[in-house]
Protein backbone atom coordinates (compact mmCIF):
# COMPACT_ATOMS: atom_id res chain seq x y z
CA UNK A 1 0.00 0.00 0.00
CA UNK A 2 0.90 3.49 -0.59
CA UNK A 3 0.65 5.48 2.54
CA UNK A 4 -0.22 9.55 1.93
CA UNK A 5 0.62 10.02 5.66
CA UNK A 6 -2.91 11.49 6.12
CA UNK A 7 -5.49 10.63 8.00
CA UNK A 8 -7.91 8.08 6.25
CA UNK A 9 -11.03 10.06 4.04
CA UNK A 10 -14.56 9.15 5.75
CA UNK A 11 -17.50 8.17 4.17
CA UNK A 12 -20.67 6.66 4.04
CA UNK A 13 -22.85 4.27 2.80
CA UNK A 14 -26.06 5.09 1.69
CA UNK A 15 -27.81 1.34 1.88
CA UNK A 16 -29.73 0.05 -1.01
CA UNK A 17 -32.42 -1.27 0.56
CA UNK A 18 -33.11 2.08 1.58
CA UNK A 19 -36.31 3.94 0.06
CA UNK A 20 -34.82 5.90 -3.02
CA UNK A 21 -36.85 8.55 -2.80
CA UNK A 22 -34.53 9.59 0.77
CA UNK A 23 -31.38 9.53 -1.09
CA UNK A 24 -31.58 13.38 -1.80
CA UNK A 25 -31.91 14.28 1.64
CA UNK A 26 -29.19 11.47 2.59
CA UNK A 27 -26.88 13.31 0.44
CA UNK A 28 -27.90 16.90 1.81
CA UNK A 29 -27.19 15.22 5.36
CA UNK A 30 -23.50 13.73 4.55
CA UNK A 31 -22.67 16.98 3.07
CA UNK A 32 -23.60 19.09 5.83
CA UNK A 33 -22.11 16.73 8.40
CA UNK A 34 -18.71 17.25 6.77
CA UNK A 35 -18.34 14.10 5.33
CA UNK A 36 -15.83 13.32 2.65
CA UNK A 37 -17.40 10.47 0.67
CA UNK A 38 -21.05 9.07 0.15
CA UNK A 39 -20.89 5.70 -0.95
CA UNK A 40 -23.66 3.57 -2.73
CA UNK A 41 -24.03 -0.27 -3.57
CA UNK A 42 -25.80 -1.80 -6.49
CA UNK A 43 -26.99 -4.87 -5.32
CA UNK A 44 -29.76 -7.20 -7.09
CA UNK A 45 -32.08 -6.17 -7.71
CA UNK A 46 -32.51 -3.12 -6.14
CA UNK A 47 -31.18 0.44 -6.92
CA UNK A 48 -29.16 1.61 -9.97
CA UNK A 49 -25.62 2.74 -9.02
CA UNK A 50 -25.31 4.90 -11.73
CA UNK A 51 -28.96 6.70 -11.42
CA UNK A 52 -28.04 6.76 -7.39
CA UNK A 53 -24.82 8.57 -8.30
CA UNK A 54 -26.60 11.22 -10.46
CA UNK A 55 -28.91 11.79 -7.78
CA UNK A 56 -26.47 12.27 -5.21
CA UNK A 57 -24.25 14.50 -7.38
CA UNK A 58 -27.23 16.89 -7.94
CA UNK A 59 -27.77 16.92 -4.49
CA UNK A 60 -24.66 18.08 -3.00
CA UNK A 61 -21.90 20.42 -4.03
CA UNK A 62 -19.11 19.00 -2.69
CA UNK A 63 -19.21 15.22 -1.70
CA UNK A 64 -17.27 12.84 -3.76
CA UNK A 65 -19.58 10.18 -4.55
CA UNK A 66 -18.54 6.37 -4.61
CA UNK A 67 -19.75 3.70 -7.05
CA UNK A 68 -18.97 0.12 -5.04
CA UNK A 69 -19.41 -1.91 -6.62
CA UNK A 70 -21.03 -1.95 -10.33
CA UNK A 71 -21.16 -5.76 -11.57
CA UNK A 72 -19.08 -5.99 -14.81
CA UNK A 73 -21.15 -8.97 -15.82
CA UNK A 74 -24.32 -7.20 -15.78
CA UNK A 75 -23.70 -3.90 -17.66
CA UNK A 76 -22.11 -3.62 -21.09
CA UNK A 77 -18.17 -1.54 -20.95
CA UNK A 78 -19.46 0.81 -23.70
CA UNK A 79 -22.64 2.07 -21.72
CA UNK A 80 -20.98 2.11 -18.67
CA UNK A 81 -18.10 4.21 -20.66
CA UNK A 82 -21.09 6.32 -21.57
CA UNK A 83 -22.79 6.57 -18.28
CA UNK A 84 -19.39 7.29 -16.15
CA UNK A 85 -17.73 10.14 -19.14
CA UNK A 86 -21.40 11.61 -18.57
CA UNK A 87 -21.44 12.11 -14.78
CA UNK A 88 -17.90 12.82 -14.70
CA UNK A 89 -18.07 15.48 -17.17
CA UNK A 90 -20.57 17.22 -14.80
CA UNK A 91 -18.96 16.96 -11.94
CA UNK A 92 -15.12 16.16 -12.45
CA UNK A 93 -13.19 14.77 -9.44
CA UNK A 94 -16.01 13.97 -7.90
CA UNK A 95 -16.55 10.69 -8.93
CA UNK A 96 -15.27 6.83 -7.44
CA UNK A 97 -16.13 4.18 -9.49
CA UNK A 98 -15.44 0.52 -8.11
CA UNK A 99 -16.40 -2.85 -10.60
CA UNK A 100 -16.62 -6.19 -9.87
CA UNK A 101 -17.65 -9.60 -10.75
CA UNK A 102 -21.38 -9.34 -9.29
CA UNK A 103 -22.93 -12.07 -7.06
CA UNK A 104 -22.34 -15.17 -9.14
CA UNK A 105 -26.26 -16.28 -8.12
CA UNK A 106 -27.54 -13.04 -8.94
CA UNK A 107 -25.47 -12.67 -12.60
CA UNK A 108 -27.39 -16.71 -13.18
CA UNK A 109 -30.15 -15.33 -12.64
CA UNK A 110 -29.90 -12.10 -14.23
CA UNK A 111 -28.36 -14.28 -17.68
CA UNK A 112 -25.62 -12.77 -17.06
CA UNK A 113 -23.08 -14.97 -15.83
CA UNK A 114 -19.48 -16.05 -17.55
CA UNK A 115 -17.61 -19.02 -17.26
CA UNK A 116 -14.53 -17.08 -15.87
CA UNK A 117 -15.50 -14.21 -14.23
CA UNK A 118 -11.56 -13.26 -13.47
CA UNK A 119 -10.81 -12.57 -17.29
CA UNK A 120 -13.88 -10.66 -17.78
CA UNK A 121 -12.80 -8.30 -14.89
CA UNK A 122 -9.46 -7.90 -16.49
CA UNK A 123 -10.67 -7.39 -20.28
CA UNK A 124 -13.62 -4.94 -18.75
CA UNK A 125 -11.10 -2.82 -16.61
CA UNK A 126 -8.85 -3.23 -19.83
CA UNK A 127 -11.20 -1.48 -22.02
CA UNK A 128 -13.14 0.92 -20.06
CA UNK A 129 -10.15 2.41 -18.56
CA UNK A 130 -9.10 2.84 -22.16
CA UNK A 131 -12.50 4.46 -23.29
CA UNK A 132 -12.67 7.06 -20.31
CA UNK A 133 -9.14 8.11 -21.68
CA UNK A 134 -10.36 8.80 -24.75
CA UNK A 135 -9.07 5.95 -26.52
CA UNK A 136 -10.21 4.55 -30.08
CA UNK A 137 -10.73 0.61 -28.76
CA UNK A 138 -10.58 -2.04 -30.24
CA UNK A 139 -10.45 -5.46 -28.57
CA UNK A 140 -11.04 -9.43 -29.31
CA UNK A 141 -11.09 -10.58 -26.00
CA UNK A 142 -12.86 -13.58 -24.88
CA UNK A 143 -15.69 -11.61 -23.36
CA UNK A 144 -15.37 -7.80 -24.19
CA UNK A 145 -15.17 -7.59 -27.66
CA UNK A 146 -14.80 -3.48 -29.18
CA UNK A 147 -14.68 -2.47 -33.10
CA UNK A 148 -13.02 0.88 -32.87
CA UNK A 149 -15.36 2.58 -30.25
CA UNK A 150 -14.49 6.04 -29.06
CA UNK A 151 -16.37 8.14 -27.14
CA UNK A 152 -17.73 11.62 -27.93
CA UNK A 153 -17.35 13.31 -24.55
CA UNK A 154 -14.26 12.38 -22.18
CA UNK A 155 -14.04 13.30 -18.72
CA UNK A 156 -11.62 16.39 -18.39
CA UNK A 157 -10.17 14.40 -15.51
CA UNK A 158 -8.94 10.78 -15.20
CA UNK A 159 -11.85 8.85 -12.87
CA UNK A 160 -10.32 6.63 -10.21
CA UNK A 161 -11.24 2.67 -11.41
CA UNK A 162 -11.33 0.10 -8.08
CA UNK A 163 -11.89 -3.35 -7.63
CA UNK A 164 -13.40 -4.55 -5.33
CA UNK A 165 -14.03 -8.21 -4.42
CA UNK A 166 -12.95 -11.07 -1.24
CA UNK A 167 -11.33 -13.89 -3.20
CA UNK A 168 -7.06 -13.79 -3.06
CA UNK A 169 -7.30 -13.87 -7.22
CA UNK A 170 -9.49 -10.90 -7.78
CA UNK A 171 -7.51 -8.54 -4.59
CA UNK A 172 -4.48 -9.37 -6.02
CA UNK A 173 -5.62 -8.23 -9.79
CA UNK A 174 -6.92 -5.35 -7.99
CA UNK A 175 -2.88 -4.48 -6.81
CA UNK A 176 -1.95 -5.47 -10.32
CA UNK A 177 -4.31 -3.09 -12.62
CA UNK A 178 -6.69 -0.79 -10.78
CA UNK A 179 -6.23 2.73 -8.89
CA UNK A 180 -7.69 1.12 -5.54
CA UNK A 181 -9.41 -1.97 -4.05
CA UNK A 182 -12.51 -1.76 -1.93
CA UNK A 183 -12.38 -4.19 1.01
CA UNK A 184 -15.79 -5.65 2.32
CA UNK A 185 -17.07 -4.29 5.81
CA UNK A 186 -17.41 -7.96 6.94
CA UNK A 187 -14.01 -8.07 7.85
CA UNK A 188 -11.69 -8.45 10.76
CA UNK A 189 -8.54 -5.99 11.00
CA UNK A 190 -6.46 -8.61 10.70
CA UNK A 191 -8.70 -10.48 7.97
CA UNK A 192 -8.42 -6.89 6.18
CA UNK A 193 -4.92 -7.09 6.58
CA UNK A 194 -4.60 -10.16 5.09
CA UNK A 195 -6.94 -8.74 1.92
CA UNK A 196 -4.25 -6.11 1.72
CA UNK A 197 -1.59 -8.79 1.46
CA UNK A 198 -2.87 -10.43 -1.43
CA UNK A 199 -3.49 -6.70 -3.11
CA UNK A 200 0.18 -5.56 -2.24
CA UNK A 201 1.14 -8.89 -4.12
CA UNK A 202 -0.61 -7.33 -7.34
CA UNK A 203 1.18 -4.45 -7.09
CA UNK A 204 4.09 -5.84 -6.88
CA UNK A 205 3.59 -7.03 -10.68
CA UNK A 206 3.35 -3.34 -12.03
CA UNK A 207 6.14 -2.18 -13.96
CA UNK A 208 5.81 1.08 -12.23
CA UNK A 209 4.83 2.83 -8.80
CA UNK A 210 0.99 4.45 -9.36
CA UNK A 211 -1.03 6.18 -6.65
CA UNK A 212 -3.19 3.39 -5.22
CA UNK A 213 -5.79 3.96 -2.45
CA UNK A 214 -7.01 1.04 -0.21
CA UNK A 215 -11.47 2.02 0.62
CA UNK A 216 -12.23 -0.28 3.59
CA UNK A 217 -15.98 -0.30 4.14
CA UNK A 218 -16.79 -0.60 8.04
CA UNK A 219 -19.74 -1.60 9.74
CA UNK A 220 -20.68 0.69 12.27
CA UNK A 221 -23.06 1.28 15.65
CA UNK A 222 -22.53 4.61 17.44
CA UNK A 223 -23.35 4.00 20.57
CA UNK A 224 -22.96 2.30 24.36
CA UNK A 225 -24.42 -1.08 22.73
CA UNK A 226 -22.59 -0.70 19.52
CA UNK A 227 -20.24 -3.50 20.22
CA UNK A 228 -22.96 -5.50 21.36
CA UNK A 229 -24.89 -5.42 18.46
CA UNK A 230 -21.90 -5.69 16.26
CA UNK A 231 -21.22 -9.09 18.06
CA UNK A 232 -24.76 -9.88 17.82
CA UNK A 233 -24.86 -9.54 13.95
CA UNK A 234 -21.69 -11.66 13.72
CA UNK A 235 -23.20 -14.48 15.40
CA UNK A 236 -26.49 -14.03 13.18
CA UNK A 237 -24.32 -13.81 10.43
CA UNK A 238 -21.89 -16.37 10.72
CA UNK A 239 -19.10 -13.79 10.70
CA UNK A 240 -15.52 -13.96 12.76
CA UNK A 241 -16.26 -11.97 15.67
CA UNK A 242 -14.91 -8.27 16.46
CA UNK A 243 -15.70 -7.20 12.79
CA UNK A 244 -16.91 -3.57 11.98
CA UNK A 245 -16.94 -0.74 14.74
CA UNK A 246 -19.16 0.95 17.19
CA UNK A 247 -19.75 2.95 20.63
CA UNK A 248 -18.57 6.80 20.76
CA UNK A 249 -17.23 9.02 18.85
CA UNK A 250 -13.68 8.41 20.30
CA UNK A 251 -13.90 4.68 20.19
CA UNK A 252 -15.06 4.80 16.33
CA UNK A 253 -12.33 6.84 15.89
CA UNK A 254 -9.70 4.15 18.03
CA UNK A 255 -11.29 1.47 16.08
CA UNK A 256 -10.49 2.68 12.65
CA UNK A 257 -6.52 3.23 13.10
CA UNK A 258 -6.94 -0.82 13.55
CA UNK A 259 -7.20 -0.65 9.54
CA UNK A 260 -4.79 0.63 7.02
CA UNK A 261 -7.24 2.09 4.57
CA UNK A 262 -6.70 5.26 2.51
CA UNK A 263 -10.91 5.71 3.30
CA UNK A 264 -13.30 4.40 5.57
CA UNK A 265 -16.56 4.34 5.13
CA UNK A 266 -18.81 3.43 7.58
CA UNK A 267 -22.06 1.30 6.82
CA UNK A 268 -25.28 1.52 8.89
CA UNK A 269 -26.63 -2.20 9.99
CA UNK A 270 -29.39 -2.06 8.95
CA UNK A 271 -31.53 -0.27 6.54
CA UNK A 272 -33.82 1.78 9.32
CA UNK A 273 -30.88 3.80 10.97
CA UNK A 274 -31.67 7.13 11.44
CA UNK A 275 -29.36 8.47 8.36
CA UNK A 276 -29.76 12.04 9.68
CA UNK A 277 -28.09 11.00 13.19
CA UNK A 278 -25.63 8.61 11.57
CA UNK A 279 -24.25 11.13 9.24
CA UNK A 280 -23.65 13.61 12.26
CA UNK A 281 -21.57 10.98 13.99
CA UNK A 282 -19.35 10.37 10.94
CA UNK A 283 -18.77 13.41 10.36
CA UNK A 284 -17.38 14.05 13.74
CA UNK A 285 -15.33 11.28 13.64
CA UNK A 286 -14.10 13.02 10.21
CA UNK A 287 -13.24 15.94 12.08
CA UNK A 288 -11.87 14.05 15.01
CA UNK A 289 -9.31 12.05 12.26
CA UNK A 290 -8.72 15.55 10.82
CA UNK A 291 -7.89 17.20 14.01
CA UNK A 292 -4.96 14.30 14.50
Amino acid sequence: MIQTGQPPRVGVVFRPDRSPASLPRAADAAQRAGIDELWLWEDCFMQGGIAQAAVALACSDTLTVGIGVLPAPLRNVVSAAMEIATLATIYPGRVRVGIGHGVQAWMRQAGAAVPSPLTLLREYHSALRRLLAGQAVSTEGRFVRLDGVQLDWVPPQRVPFLIGGTGPKTLRLAGEIADGVIIDSTNTPESAGESLGHVAAGQAERDRVTEFAAVQYLACVPGADGRRRLDDEAVTRGLAAGYGIGGTVDEIVAGIADYAAQTVVLQPLGPHVDFDSFAQTAGAVAAALRAG
